[in-house]
């Protein structure tokens, strides 16, 4: 149900013969067949346009990534402690005894 069978293709077949008569049916074929051929000559052309325009980027290899490297981190001098200085209020650091 719902395919074209063989005997309705004839009785399409033979309706255009009727309308259209034997002689016009090859140049409607040929009109046919030439706007068919346009037609994907048609969207041929415009997807050679669309991929002319947009051209695909090309593939970038991943970023690399490197150690560290090792003088990068390296930890500053270690610098003597500021020694505080010795209070007034303190006999050791007035001199006096």
């Amino acid at each position: 149900m719902g395919g074209i069978g063989s005997m309705e293709l004839i009785v399409i077949f033979l309706v255009i013969l009727l309308v259209f008569g034997a002689k016009r049916i090859p140049e409607i074929a040929r009109g046919l067949g030439k706007g068919i051929r346009e037609f994907k000559t048609a969207t041929k052309e415009i997807k050679d346009e669309l991929n002319v325009q947009a051209p695909p980027r090309p593939i970038q290899p991943p970023a690399q990534t490197t150690a560290p490297r090792a003088d990068a981190y390296q930890q500053p001098a270690a610098q003597p402690a500021p020694q505080a200085a010795p209070q007034a209020d303190s006999p050791a650091g007035t001199g006096t005894e």
